[in-house]
């Protein structure tokens, strides 16, 4: 899997084109927050008027394409509801993990950048997800990019650089 890191910062994101912007997302997480948060405000607030509008709300296993229009650098944004925060564990984190990434797959996305379920939260720590996102089998041929703030990206360099260096000679 190749795994990189961008950080929570729209300078940033226009540096580097992507194909798909994944935004997961609890029914709960109002105002929208971490990258969902900002791509709303980079699209003035489109997110915010379709949850609003109850046309996005969130719920347990909604999804919805969207055009990223000029102001992001994605050719494309999924949003995907995650139901409620309240209880949110490993177990979940795993479903909600193996469902997104079908769910990409299917659309044909190749290339696709996602801040890990439960992280705008704080749900689930930084180094777990990478852990766990590193366990799935599945994403074995998927390039993804995280979407980490610098205290998660602290946390989760060490395990990062362990993951892509090769085995010292002898172990």
């Amino acid at each position: 899997m190749a795994l990189n890191v961008l950080p929570l910062d729209l300078s940033r994101w226009d540096e580097s084109q992507r194909d798909c912007l994944v935004l997961p997302v609890f029914r709960d997480d109002r105002p929208l927050r971490g990258a969902a948060g900002l791509a709303d405000w980079r699209l003035c607030g489109r997110l915010s008027r379709l949850i609003k509008a109850n046309k996005a709300t969130g719920d347990a296993g909604e999804t919805m394409m969207l055009p990223p229009g000029r102001r992001l650098r994605w050719k494309r944004v999924m949003w995907f509801g995650l139901g409620d925060a309240k209880g949110y564990s490993d177990e979940r984190f795993r479903k909600d993990l193996a469902w997104i990434r079908d769910v990409v797959k299917g659309a044909n996305v190749g290339d696709w950048s996602m801040q890990a379920p439960g992280r705008a939260s704080g749900m689930i720590g930084a180094r777990r997800a990478v852990e766990m996102i590193l366990e799935d089998s599945g994403l074995a041929d998927q390039q993804l990019t995280l979407l980490e703030d610098p205290t998660g990206q602290k946390d989760i360099a060490e395990l990062l650089r362990t993951q892509s260096s090769p085995p010292a000679p002898g172990r």
